[in-house]
This record gives C-alpha cells, structure tokens and sequence, in this order.
C-alpha cells in the first residue's frame, strides 16, 4: 500500500534534519495538491513500540503543508518530554496525521519503516 501524501510529508520532514539536506518545495507541493494551502489545525504523533515517542499540534492556523512539516519536526526533535530522534527511531516509529476539518477529525498512521521481528517471537 503506498504511503499518503500528507504522511510521506511527515516522513520528509524529518529526514531533511536527520540528512541535514532541505529537500521539499512547498510551492510545488501546494500546486500539484492545493489542499495543503488550507489552513487546517494538525497533530503529529510519533509511536515506537505503540508507546508515544512525541507529539505536536500546531496552535496558529497556518497551511497544512506548513503545519504537517513544522509538526513533524517538532515531535521529532523539540518535544520537551523526549530526547530527540535518533536516526533508528526514526526508521521503528509510526507516525500518526490528526487533521482537524470542518467535515470532523481525520486520522491517518503510517507503520515504521523497519519492522521489529524480536518483538513477536518471544
């Protein structure tokens, strides 16, 4: 199954401060998807081992796009509550898009990338 969008966005996000390399283009992105020009108030949750690892909900209205990125690197690197992300976090951690619309909530989560088999064969 391929990988939404907005979560691949999420994804990107915290890849560009793990590789140190700035590699969206929000203009781009707004033109093939005009959705992300909305504002739209947004959690990102990050879960490893289905236990949260961080979280943010922008609290300015400001584009999707903006709040999907700037969210994501925040629970990433700058919840309070955690040490930031390692690189191998990154690749164990699921992580969860709440979209508050005017047609009601919308939940997405995206499974990490590696998948953990010590866990289920104990």
């Amino acid at each position: 199954m391929s990988r939404s969008v907005l979560l691949q966005l999420a994804r990107d996000s915290i890849e560009e401060v793990i590789e140190a390399k700035n590699t969206i283009n929000m203009q781009e992105l707004t033109t093939k998807h005009p959705l992300l020009s909305e504002p739209i108030q947004t959690t990102v949750n990050l879960y490893i081992d289905h236990e949260l690892r961080g979280n943010y909900t922008n609290e300015i209205e400001d584009s999707l796009v903006r709040n999907i990125l700037i969210g994501a690197k925040r629970a990433a690197f700058e919840d309070t509550n955690f040490s930031p992300l390692t690189t191998s976090e990154y690749l164990n951690c699921e992580v969860e898009l709440i979209l508050q619309t005017q047609d009601g909530v919308i939940s997405e989560k995206d499974p990490a990338i590696l998948k953990d088999d010590s866990t289920s064969q104990q």
